[in-house]
């Protein structure tokens, strides 16, 4: 038995090192890419239910959403749209529908309000500064972005 797993352990070393990876690099390197987003109100033709203005938008920056001054949206259309957001921040097949279809309807089948979520640019994160998981945390991202305590 000691053997397999010793033989499955080589085998996994064999494969990264044959993807051209080193095998303490692939363990040492954390990070995963997230892109960000614009979320922006667009309207399909008919009057809107709730409260949608055409242009308004928020960005997703990481886990953030971020309003400039003035943009406000329904929060009942935001409930609707918030599920969506980290698969659309994720790298998906050029196949999924998350990957080609950019406009999200208003839960209420009677408004004409949309969001088009369009990926802007991408960041790396680190898993360490990401996790709840006591034996991998590291200082949180948004604490070495603001320059925290933690820092």
């Amino acid at each position: 038995m000691a053997d397999n797993k010793a033989g499955a352990a080589g085998d996994a070393e064999r494969g990264a090192m044959q993807a051209g990876a080193e095998p303490a690099r692939a363990a040492a390197d954390d990070g995963f890419w997230l892109y960000d987003l614009k979320v922006e109100t667009v309207l399909d033709g008919r009057t809107p239910v709730c409260r949608h203005i055409e242009g308004e938008s928020f960005r997703v920056e990481g886990e953030a959403l971020v309003f400039e001054p003035g943009q406000r949206v329904s929060m009942y259309a935001l409930a609707a749209v918030l599920p969506l957001l980290p698969a659309k921040q994720r790298e998906t097949s050029p196949h999924d529908w998350m990957s080609t279809d950019a406009e999200v309807a208003c839960p209420d089948p009677h408004c004409g309000g949309r969001f088009r979520i369009t990926r802007t640019g991408k960041r790396r994160f680190s898993h360490s500064e990401t996790t709840g998981l006591p034996e991998a945390r590291d200082t949180p991202y948004w604490k070495k972005a603001e320059g925290g305590p933690d820092a």
